[in-house]
């Protein structure tokens, strides 16, 4: 990646030089639902006062303008204060009805310039700010075995985000790399992100639920990529494209999710890193039972995505001991299971641990929710998940309730051994308690690793059958 490239120069105004947590390697297919939901929004929310709308800055990387694009951003564009879109004059935009609307103007770049390796979304209104930031992988990037053979396989350096700093900070450096251009377009830009810099905010929108999007998105990709597919390639060499695409398609379905969940537990500044604790603790509970390794791995990919459903909830939720929320919030965090195996049921292949998560609040006595499963009805992973998830909260401080030392959290939990939990797993916990206090072990905090891509088939029995809700 290019010095001169917006990532770069973005991580250097970063504080430690760190980009936020949604940095990574992703396919094209996840940047692409990105940016579709990030438009969504702006479509959703069309305003016509034109002091509510957004700027929008938008690079196409290597200048490739589909009409699809060109089409929709002419719909977008009713709905922005101003729209600059910076790619190569043989796009095929010039000409295009789109870029004859007083709101869009365009950035002819060179060729030569390294932006054209680019592809970036920026968002700018008074109540929100969002963007999506990629720099395509070189060649040199991949290893010889995986050098992308269709469109799909293609990979990006990218980010995305909410957080308005950041993202004003990437606008001003795009403008400054189209200033070249044009002196006079960037200095009226400038004034575009001033102006509304300056517009007083009755209230943030939460983005939260953009990002659910993305999962709808790439599932009728996939089904329009293996399309593409039959038309060209014979059909032995489908069957092995169309694996090779579904397995990509799946890995960046499971990244987003990931990093969704990540993002939740950055929210919550007194616990940031319960999924990591969950998973682990869990993990370490399941090994001492011996559950099998398929289920080892379940139960640790259930841990780290057990909290998605709060993506929604308001800041609050995090802030206040639960027993202070009002009734709204406690609705939500009681129903909050619930909420995150429905966001996860999008996923067929995540269906055993969709599973996992819809029952962990179930109670061994039956009063639990969502279902009133009780004893061995409820499955052992969630049995697991649910204690260790209730221990692990304690173990920290919400607001102004202190945290539990390790042997005050465990009495808690022996409070409710047989009637909220499974008493045997109650004494497995008491186990490694007892072994952490005698300095025998260190309470875990990190899962075992996490391969990048693990999923299941999302069309075998067991599987059909844990995916209804």
């Amino acid at each position: 990646m290019q010095p001169e490239s917006t990532l770069n120069q973005l991580k250097q105004l970063c504080p430690s030089g760190q980009l936020p947590s949604s940095y990574g390697v992703y396919f094209k297919n996840t940047l692409v639902a990105l940016c579709h939901a990030l438009e969504d929004h702006i479509l959703d929310t069309c305003s016509s006062d034109p002091h509510q709308q957004p700027l929008v800055l938008v690079t196409f990387q290597q200048g490739k303008w589909y009409l699809q694009e060109a089409d929709r951003y002419w719909d977008l564009a009713a709905c922005c204060r101003h729209v600059v879109i910076a790619a190569v004059q043989d796009s095929g935009l010039i000409g295009h009805r789109t870029s004859q609307r007083e709101q869009v103007s365009l950035c002819p770049l060179d060729p030569q310039d390294s932006l054209v390796n680019e592809w970036n979304l920026v968002i700018l209104a008074p109540q929100y700010a969002a963007m999506v930031l990629c720099h395509e992988l070189d060649e040199a990037a991949y290893h010889p075995q995986s050098i992308p053979g269709v469109d799909a396989e293609r990979k990006f350096y990218g980010l995305w985000t909410f957080e308005r700093e950041l993202v004003e900070a990437a606008a001003h450096i795009l403008i400054e790399r189209m200033r070249p251009y044009s002196s006079q377009q960037a200095d009226q830009l400038q004034a575009y992100q001033a102006a509304i810099a300056q517009v007083q905010r009755p209230g943030q929108i939460d983005l939260s639920n953009v990002v659910t999007r993305i999962v709808s998105y790439l599932q009728t990709s996939q089904e329009k990529l293996v399309t593409v597919s039959r038309q060209t390639q014979e059909m032995w060499e489908l069957e092995g494209q169309a694996l090779k695409l579904n397995r990509n398609l799946a890995a960046s379905k499971l990244q987003a999710f990931l990093r969704m969940a990540r993002r939740v537990d950055e929210q919550d500044t007194d616990n940031p890193v319960a999924s990591l604790q969950v998973a682990a603790l869990s993990e370490t509970l399941g090994q001492l039972l011996d559950l099998s390794t398929l289920q080892l791995r379940r139960l640790r990919l259930a841990g780290l995505l057990f909290r998605i459903g709060l993506a929604e909830a308001p800041q609050e939720l995090f802030l206040r001991p639960r027993e202070q929320l009002d009734a709204s919030i406690q609705s939500m965090w009681r129903d909050r299971s619930l909420l995150s195996a429905r966001l996860l049921s999008s996923m067929a292949e995540l269906a055993p641990i969709t599973a996992i998560v819809r029952h962990f609040l179930e109670y061994w006595d039956g009063s639990g929710t969502p279902d009133g499963l009780k004893g061995e009805a409820i499955p052992i992973e969630s049995r697991i998940l649910g204690l260790v998830s209730y221990f692990q909260e304690l173990t920290q401080a919400r607001g102004d309730r202190p945290a539990l030392g390790l042997g005050e959290a465990l009495e808690q939990c022996r409070h409710h051994s047989a009637s909220r939990f499974d008493p045997s797993l109650v004494d497995t916990l008491a186990n490694v308690v007892r072994l952490v206090e005698m300095g025998l072990m260190e309470l875990p905090n990190q899962p075992g690793q996490l391969p990048s891509v693990w999923v299941e088939d999302p069309l075998t029995p067991a599987n059909a059958a844990a995916k209804s809700l």
